[in-house]
């Protein structure tokens, strides 16, 4: 749907829903509204213009938020169980089998307080501070590669210590670009046919938030703040040859960082084949471990807290390798059932979008269509990853890895979701967003 034409479309709409009434008797639902209405069905819900304009918002979709808090909770089990045995390793042996749990809980606690305050915010306020916002990113991408200030890990420098927890500015930088890149599309509506006028600023902006990225280095990151930024640009209207043009320059970007690198080159080796003497006792140990967890598993698991992998054999089992442990202890069905409540959260974001555009709301759309592609996306890698089908990479499994960052901007992200359907609905029933 062309979000430049919402009146076209709505126009379009109704003479559409009225030949259908026509033709069908009536049998498929009551006469279309009127053209000052809103005349279709956007995602089951079907509000017609009446009565007195709603003063304050009403309602939020909850079989969304059901299902982020089955994925919270699920995630949360999994989370625990794949950890208990951590304190056995020397490297954990001062923590207690509830030490990665509890500062689970904690991270999700955090990041439903902050997702309530999240909500409060009016779509218009984050229109207005999504420059702003993008700027902190980038000054909070450059901070942690100070010296004292970030934190290293396994050589690795991600992470900034707030005392209760470590906080990952690249998953802060990912909510960022998703509002920044709406922000940016809705302002250049009107040049999104001229290449540089529209797309190399905000092509500059991406490329210096990987600079960043790449010299912590989180090429994950990266990758997923690329695809957000493409996400956006394709939903928001760019001229087909110009998307597949910048498509195809990343695509150089992305393989020339790999060629370039060897440790990278050899995590590619190591996915072809992870089996090899070579691989499985190094850069495939991960990956040929994950396969055996989920091959152990078989279709209906060997039983939650029954993994045998989790006990020291697949390293990071808590975090970028829960799926495996799930697999492991709840067989292929378990897989299953992860799989599709990621198909059916994102497609519901997806929606929600969908809605706010047909109602106007270009902006706000292009947010929630961004998140939908965030989670949508990092799941999808993550997923791969743990099943084989793609090389390893450090992504968690959004809503249900252990990661307070992750946590607070999942739940973030979700909350502004919310808050753009709530606004759907005031406006479905004739108030204002």
């Amino acid at each position: 749907m062309n979000a430049i034409q919402p009146n076209m479309m709505r126009h379009l709409a109704t003479q559409w829903a009225s030949a259908l009434y026509g033709l069908t008797g009536g049998w498929m639902g009551s006469p279309p509204a009127a053209e000052g209405a809103l005349p279709v069905n956007l995602g089951n819900y079907d509000y017609a213009r009446t009565g007195p304009a709603v003063g304050k918002l009403q309602g939020i979709d909850q079989a969304l938020v059901w299902v982020v808090v089955a994925l919270l909770m699920w995630g949360m089990v999994m989370v625990y169980s794949a950890s208990i045995a951590m304190p056995d390793n020397p490297k954990f042996a001062r923590y207690t089998q509830t030490h990665f749990l509890f500062r689970h809980v904690v991270s999700i606690a955090i990041g439903f307080a902050v997702a309530l305050l999240a909500f409060q915010v009016p779509m218009e306020t984050w229109e207005k501070i999504a420059r702003p916002l993008f700027v902190v990113s980038l000054l909070l991408l450059l901070a942690v590669l100070i010296p004292h200030v970030g934190k290293g890990v396994n050589g690795a420098r991600r992470w900034i210590s707030l005392g209760i927890m470590n906080f990952q500015p690249s998953e802060f930088a990912k909510l960022a670009v998703i509002i920044y890149a709406a922000d940016y599309m809705v302002r250049k509506m009107d040049v999104k046919e001229r290449f540089f006028r529209a797309v190399l600023p905000i092509g500059t902006a991406v490329a210096l938030a990987g600079i960043l990225l790449l010299a912590e280095p989180d090429m994950g990151a990266f990758l997923v703040i690329a695809i957000i930024a493409m996400g956006i640009l394709f939903l928001g209207g760019v001229n087909a040859r110009m998307f597949f043009l910048i498509l195809g320059v990343l695509v150089m970007i992305f393989a020339m960082i790999i060629m370039t690198s060897e440790w990278r080159r050899e995590r590619i080796f190591a996915y072809l084949d992870p089996w090899d003497m070579k691989h499985a006792l190094g850069k495939g140990y991960q990956l040929s471990h994950s396969l055996i967890a989920i091959g152990r598993g078989e279709i209906f698991g060997v039983g939650l807290g029954g993994s045998v992998e989790k006990l020291h054999w697949l390293p990071e089992a808590h975090t970028d390798f829960l799926l495996a442990v799930i697999g492991e202890e709840f067989g292929l069905i378990g897989v299953l059932s992860v799989i599709s409540l990621f198909l059916w959260l994102s497609r519901r974001i997806m929606v929600i979008g969908r809605q706010a555009i047909a109602l106007d709301r270009v902006f706000a759309g292009l947010v929630a269509q961004g998140v939908g592609i965030w989670i949508g996306f990092q799941s999808f890698i993550n997923m791969g990853v743990n099943l084989g089908a793609l090389p390893t990479k450090g992504l968690t499994l959004p809503l249900m890895s252990y990661g307070g960052s992750a946590i607070l901007l999942n739940l973030v992200a979700i909350a502004i979701v919310l808050r753009i359907d709530a606004e759907n609905k005031q406006m479905m029933r004739g108030g204002r967003a």
